[in-house]
């Protein structure tokens, strides 16, 4: 059976190749963690904290953050070796173009884009949301009908109730960053490093201030013990916790798509997904640990805003403004990261032939894909300007795991068949690490509601009726053999 295979010393040849599609090389390490930590580090922090340790964990959330981020950190190495061993922008599609075939490759492409496209539109309504809420705090507001989809309402200070006409705000943060990736790698880049320095700023305030409001009474009860239901504190509670904040560290693998515009591939986008990980895994521990040391983990149950608890401990109310211009810069970081994998993405599936040539037509000036850039920002505009937000749910989640056990059989699998390529990053304890990330992102997977697998079934049968309509036809490995 004929699996139309990419060969690696092939798809190295073509991220070699100097031409009218090729992008700027521009990106260091320093560029590729920025972009790491840029994507993991979201409004998850602040509010999956709270519900893991109020509803499954207590104060032992902690340790589901170190047992989430080892759990990631078994598909981070096998990225990083992939990384090491095929430096081009396709990430996960790429990886299993050359070690499973076209048909999973496919598969694991445009299941990329419910990781990257719908989840940038949804993280732009939540901005939306929360820039308003920003600008309240100046006296400052924007009529409810244009921050709202048509599909909403909301009441106004009088009990008057206005229906939406569009996102204003949502479609106006999607532009602007669609811009900012069509003027360039390298700009979109500096922008995220000055995002995530914000990002990190607030978060370490955070905890160097509350961890001078610790009440260490709140330890004592450490690991609550278990009700007698499976995943409700107790031991079982903190692997329930561990499934729980292991969303908050998606985002990793968006640095794999940036192969290349890195200046040295091979080694930087190995440091720049494992240096990601860890940088969050360590900040994450320590969010974690000063929140509930201020606050009791009870006092988290039903609340939308944990940290607001938290900080209503302390005499500084000011945090809480601080708090908010963090997710904002988050949530901007994410979209920027989002729009720009995705491009990525959809440029090395054009230049295979499995999508139309304009998704890899490069701008003659600034060498960015800028009518992917374009048709991209318009959909995720449209989708954040008229669709509510529940809508979503958890399909991003499922994408992205699907996509993490595909690159951990993949590298397993090339150590077998293909031991002979140069790896510049190898990972240890082969083939323990890539075994444990297949079982790890599968006992997450499992533990999805039924509903986001009916539409993960959906969305994948509408991606094989495009494969089979175009891309089988415009297949340049088929054609050529």
């Amino acid at each position: 059976m004929n699996l139309y295979k990419k060969s690696i010393p092939v798809i190295l040849a073509e991220s070699e190749a100097v031409g009218e599609n090729s992008l700027k090389r521009t990106l260091n390490a320093y560029h590729l963690t920025a972009i790491g930590i840029g994507m993991i580090i979201g409004a998850g922090l602040f509010s999956l904290t709270g519900i893991a340790a109020a509803e499954y964990a207590g104060p032992a959330v902690t340790l589901s953050f170190l047992l989430a981020g080892i759990g990631c950190a078994f598909s981070g190495l096998c990225y990083a070796e992939f990384a090491s061993m095929i430096p081009v922008s396709g990430s996960a599609y790429t990886y299993t173009y050359a070690t499973m075939g076209e048909i999973l490759a496919w598969i694991i492409g445009w299941d990329l884009v419910l990781e990257y496209t719908v989840g940038a539109a949804t993280v732009a309504i939540s901005w939306s949301q929360y820039f308003t809420k920003f600008l309240h705090y100046f006296g400052l507001g924007m009529p409810a009908q244009f921050c709202l989809s048509p599909f909403e309402t909301a009441t106004l200070a009088n009990g008057e109730i206005v229906h939406g006409i569009f996102n204003f705000p949502a479609v106006a943060i999607v532009v602007i960053i669609s811009l900012l990736l069509i003027k360039g790698t390298k700009e979109s880049a500096w922008v995220t490093t000055g995002i995530v320095l914000l990002k990190i700023s607030v978060v370490l305030v955070f905890i160097f201030v509350g961890a001078h409001f610790i009440n260490t009474a709140n330890y004592l009860n450490y690991i609550p013990k278990n009700t007698g239901v499976f995943g409700e504190f107790g031991i079982s509670g903190i692997f329930r916790g561990a499934a729980i904040v292991f969303f908050a560290f998606i985002g990793f693998d968006a640095v794999s798509t940036a192969g290349l515009e890195a200046k040295n591939p091979k080694r930087d986008l190995p440091i720049g997904i494992i240096a990601s990980l860890l940088i969050c895994t360590v900040l994450y521990i320590a969010f974690a640990h000063v929140m509930t040391g201020m606050a009791n983990y009870k006092e988290f149950k039903n609340s939308a805003a944990p940290v607001a608890i938290a900080i209503g401990k302390t005499p500084y109310p000011w945090l809480q403004i601080g708090i908010v211009l963090a997710i904002l810069a988050g949530y901007s970081s994410v979209i920027l990261v989002d729009l720009m994998a995705q491009s990525r993405i959809f440029y090395s599936m054009a230049l295979d032939g499995l999508l139309p040539k304009l998704f890899c037509e490069i701008h003659p000036k600034f060498r960015t894909p800028y009518k992917s850039n374009i048709l991209l920002g318009i959909f995720v505009a449209l989708f954040a300007a008229l669709v509510p937000v529940h809508v979503v749910g958890e399909m991003t989640s499922i994408g992205t795991l699907f996509a993490f056990i595909l690159v951990c059989i993949g590298v397993w699998r090339l150590r077998i068949t293909s031991p002979e390529i140069p790896r510049s990053f190898k990972l240890p304890a082969m083939p323990l690490i890539p075994l444990l990330g297949i079982i790890t992102c599968t006992l997450m997977m499992v533990t999805l509601p039924g509903p986001t697998w009916v539409r993960l079934i959906v969305w994948l049968t509408i991606g094989m009726i495009i494969y089979t309509r175009f891309s089988i036809k415009n297949s340049h490995i088929r054609k050529s053999q």
